[in-house]
């Protein structure tokens, strides 16, 4: 028996296994286990595959599918010495033409093997893998493949929590440095604090672990135990926890605060299980606090769970009011999405702020409030991303995300912009090309058709095909100002100073501070000297200041500055600084009024917008003409 006939003997058929698999994923208990690798990435790539025809919202070409798979592999195959001309692996071999699941199946079985004996040193189930990712590559840039352990993490991301101990961390100098202990965690709860190192977990030390190392090791089941050995400025001797490992949650909502005394601001990061809890909290409190007017910061938001999305936003609508719609190519994904009840926040001014990080949910939010003249929407064209996803769990638990739909919001718009299949890169840094945003704006408004204008229920125009433009556009900062602090940033320049401020300081500045953020907030200020101090410590990781440059540069990993720039931008440091100091003492929802204090822009400009909110309101409410609303296209 030859080495080939032996290999087909020892894999299951692979038709069984695809009827099997097809019961399984109907919802037909798991009959079948995989027997050993083969078996495993032969029914990885069968359930791939199904599961883009079976749910896939446009039309998927199965030949172009399975021939790009293959090249796919192809291109990850070590073995230069492998025959590819006329062999299964050869897609341009006259009479290869897939047409059905069954076809594609066969000719991977055989390309598979084909591979595997007579290459057998490769690693077949990264080869298969990689033929999965050639299948993503022809469909839309968010169709895509997610490996076992990186599936885990999203599935954390988005289930709003994970179990572990409950601390952000930094690695500073091979050492685990806490940034902050969790409110409510059991490393909050039993005293552990900001400027603790970790130096041994269990019976091993902790000193130069990696990120994930750190989080392999701390993370676990809820119930779990670890004890960490922790050296604390100030204390002589090592400190040791026990911590009992629980759910920790995993905040969407950044912070929440009044940003005056009728205007709330709530900064949402994305739309995971748990965001519209978190939102309903922060408004609440925020009521209790005399808000009468929110700004929702949603810049930066690339999205999440469209039911999120839809049980945030109806909170600022009548019962009955058409929210976002979804289309497909499988009617059981068509869906219209009404506010179910009176929304608590229905009769509140809101200004929402979006920028070209803000996509998906985060669109459908301020897509909804500005088709129906509900809110003002703020900053810069969103990303464009129109399209609905859906997770499916293959057999090692890695996963797939499937398109299912492209949505709609109230006016009809499709917000989903431009893209060429297999043109992720391009599509993704498609935002970075944008010229500033009111030529950008004005430039994607000339160039869409017709067909692509749309009108909200008052008579505005608005535009599909490409994001939202917002209501007022306001130009980023890009003055020179911001390459210290990119350097800064870098090099971990902010945190590490203020790690050793506290560790120098710490009791000193909690006992006046720490009780008192927002007397903090208003009137701490940092001395000369420690202006000076910073300063050195950039020169020390870096930073040249020379008169042989008239602009800031970056040269290797060097910052080059002209004498007197420091001085000129030392108000940037401070504030990073400041809040990087907040940061660490009262926890990362501390961090955004000082940062937004400082350099927010957008916020400042967002809050002299309110008479145009009310003009707007009046166009709502019919008591005025569209003529008589400013021209947001051209003004902002």
């Amino acid at each position: 028996m030859n080495f080939m006939t032996l290999k087909r003997f020892l894999i299951p058929n692979i038709f069984i296994a695809i009827i099997l698999t097809a019961l399984n994923i109907g919802g037909i208990d798991p009959i079948i286990e995989p027997k050993n690798d083969d078996t495993t990435n032969l029914t990885k790539y069968v359930q791939a595959q199904h599961n883009i025809i079976q749910n896939y919202y446009g039309y998927a070409d199965l030949d172009i599918m399975y021939k790009t798979s293959i090249r796919y592999m192809v291109k990850g195959i070590k073995d230069s010495t492998l025959q590819i001309d006329g062999t299964p692996v050869d897609t341009t071999f006259p009479g290869i033409k897939v047409s059905s699941l069954r076809e594609s199946y066969q000719n991977f079985e055989s390309a598979y093997l084909y591979v595997s004996n007579n290459s057998p040193d490769e690693n077949m189930t990264l080869l298969t893998e990689r033929a999965i990712r050639g299948l993503f590559s022809t469909l839309d840039p968010h169709s895509v493949f997610i490996e076992a352990e990186d599936s885990e993490v999203d599935q954390e991301n988005f289930a709003g929590k994970f179990q572990g101990i409950g601390v952000q961390f930094n690695v500073i100098d091979d050492t685990i440095t806490v940034v902050t202990a969790i409110a409510g965690g059991p490393s909050d709860q039993l005293g552990i604090q900001s400027g603790d190192r970790i130096v041994q977990i269990d019976d091993t030390t902790a000193v130069g672990f990696t990120n994930e190392q750190v989080q392999s090791h701390l993370r676990g089941e809820k119930g779990t135990k670890v004890r960490v050995g922790i050296i604390r400025p100030g204390v002589s001797d090592m400190i040791y926890f026990t911590i009992t490992r629980d759910d920790i949650p995993l905040y969407t909502v950044d912070t929440s605060y009044m940003l005056d005394d009728k205007t709330g601001y709530i900064k949402i990061n994305r739309f995971a299980a748990t965001t519209h809890d978190e939102f309903m909290q922060a408004m609440d409190e925020l009521q209790e606090t005399g808000m009468e007017r929110l700004v929702l910061d949603l810049r930066g938001n690339p999205g999440g769970y469209l039911g999120q999305a839809v049980a945030i936003a109806e909170e600022f609508f009548p019962q009955g009011t058409e929210l976002v719609a979804t289309q497909s190519r499988h009617s059981r994904f068509n869906q219209e999405y009404y506010s179910r009840k009176d929304g608590v926040f229905k009769e509140k001014p809101v200004i929402v702020l979006v920028d070209e990080g803000a996509a998906s949910a985060s669109e459908i939010v301020s897509g909804a409030l500005q088709d129906h003249d509900r809110a003002l929407v703020v900053g810069r064209r969103t990303f464009g991303k129109g399209l609905v996803q859906q997770q499916y769990e293959l057999i090692d638990k890695s996963m797939v995300r499937v398109t299912i739909s492209k949505y709609t919001t109230p006016s009809g718009r499709v917000i989903q912009k431009p893209f060429t299949e297999g043109g992720g890169e391009e599509y993704a840094y498609e935002i970075y090309r944008r010229d500033n945003a009111m030529n950008d704006a004005v430039e994607f408004i000339d160039q869409v058709p017709d067909s692509l204008q749309y009108k909200t229920d008052a008579g505005r125009i608005v535009y599909g095909g490409g994001g939202i433009v917002p209501d007022y556009i306001i130009q980023p900062d890009t003055s020179r100002s911001g390459y210290m602090i990119n350097f800064s940033l870098r090099k971990r320049a902010s945190f590490e100073f203020i790690r050793d401020y506290l560790d120098a300081q710490g009791v000193e500045f909690r006992a006046e501070w720490e009780d008192n953020f927002e007397g903090f907030r208003t009137d701490f200020t940092w001395t000369a000297q420690e202006i000076e101090q910073f300063k050195a410590s950039l020169i020390d990781k870096g930073m040249v200041i020379t008169n042989d440059v008239s602009e800031p540069e970056f040269k290797n990993d060097s910052l080059f500055v002209p004498n007197g720039y420091f001085e000129e931008v030392a108000w940037m440091a401070e504030g990073r600084m400041k809040a990087e100091l907040a940061r660490q003492v009262w926890g990362l929802p501390y961090f955004y009024p000082v940062i937004n204090d400082v350099f927010d822009t957008t916020l400042k400009e967002a809050m002299t917008l309110w008479d145009a909110y009310t003009r707007l309101e009046s166009l709502a409410s019919g008591k005025a003409m569209a003529d008589d609303v400013t021209n947001l296209k051209k003004e902002g």
